[in-house]
């Protein structure tokens, strides 16, 4: 009975030992054939294809506002990265188109679309040898498609819909300096001459201040002529005119700290440039200061120039001490 009892556990076993690699020889099989399949190779059996491609790398896609086919303009602000490398930068298209970028220096990027600068930029970066195959990244972060640049005295781009007064988009960049011309030009494309405006010393009053501007127009506001002072001043050197108030001779001489000693009053010299010629008007301060001529009004690069009189230079020179001692040596040699 043991004997029959063992004999089937033995068969019983053997079955199931039997089933046991039945069922896992196709499996192992299977794992086997699926794992070649990735590698690409079963025999007889092709690589599984994707459905869809690899995404493309970052560095290849540009930003998807204002998109690869936009063109670059002077005053357009960029951003130019090239992929995973330490290079990135952040510039603005000057009036010429180009711009400053590390290793290359200027290039030349206005009318290029963005997948065309990428390219130029990509390519002067492996001729130059700073890198192999590059990929540029350029995205467009502000653009004069919407706004309108103000270069000089002022540097300020001003987004603006349609058209606007030229003194409100001033007022928008914080008005005119005091060290900015009231004569400004506007750059607008397809015109092939500056405009050129003149506000007055009163913007608010000047018609002209009126004049419409428009997107991608360039406002240059130049620095304001200055006035050089020359001479027995206490402080020489030049004087920035305030466009918005006219400067006189009078209000110059305070803003030099004043006339020295040893000047002579009734020679100071005026030098104007009227053209290509410079003319000398003669004028005596003293007689201005004293109401009884009118006080001059002064012009962007006058020359103020006021001679020393020798005799009173000599004297300052001496100081007290030395005028006292000189005026005691004359009388005694006059009592003599």
């Amino acid at each position: 009975m043991i004997s029959n009892l063992a004999s089937n556990l033995r068969q019983s076993a053997l079955c199931l030992l039997a089933a046991s690699l039945w069922i896992s020889a196709p499996a192992w099989a299977y794992a086997q054939q699926a794992g070649a399949a990735a590698s690409g190779t079963v025999q007889g059996v092709a690589p599984v294809q994707s459905t869809t491609s690899s995404p493309t790398p970052l560095a290849n896609q540009s930003m998807l506002y204002p998109g690869e086919d936009f063109q670059l303009a002077p005053g357009d602000l960029i951003n130019v990265h090239v992929f995973m490398q330490d290079y990135a930068q952040t510039v603005r298209l000057g009036l010429d188109g180009s711009v400053e970028l590390p290793f290359i220096g200027s290039i030349h990027l206005e009318g290029l679309t963005v997948r065309a600068a990428q390219l130029r930029i990509a390519n002067q970066l492996q001729t130059d040898g700073f890198y192999r195959n590059p990929e540029v990244t350029l995205q467009v972060v502000e653009s004069l498609n919407n706004s309108v640049m103000i270069s000089g005295e002022i540097k300020s781009v001003v987004p603006i819909t349609g058209a606007r007064r030229l003194i409100d988009v001033l007022s928008s960049a914080g008005g005119l300096p005091a060290s900015a011309s009231h004569t400004v030009k506007i750059i607008r494309p397809g015109v092939p001459e500056p405009i050129v405006v003149n506000l007055g010393a009163d913007m608010s009053a000047s018609d002209q201040a009126s004049l419409l501007v428009y997107p991608r127009d360039i406002i240059q506001v130049a620095r304001a002529g200055v006035v050089y002072v020359l001479g027995a001043f206490a402080h020489q050197g030049a004087i920035p005119l305030d466009q918005a108030s006219p400067l006189t001779l009078l209000q110059l001489a305070a803003l030099s700290g004043g006339v020295n000693y040893e000047g002579k009053f009734n020679d100071l010299r005026l030098i104007r440039t009227v053209g290509t010629e410079r003319k000398v008007v003669e004028v005596d301060i003293k007689k201005v200061r004293d109401g009884k001529a009118p006080d001059p009004v002064l012009q962007p690069n006058d020359i103020v120039f006021l001679p020393t009189d020798q005799m009173k230079a000599t004297m300052k020179g001496l100081g007290v001490g030395g005028v006292l001692g000189l005026v005691s040596l004359l009388y005694t040699i006059h009592s003599y």
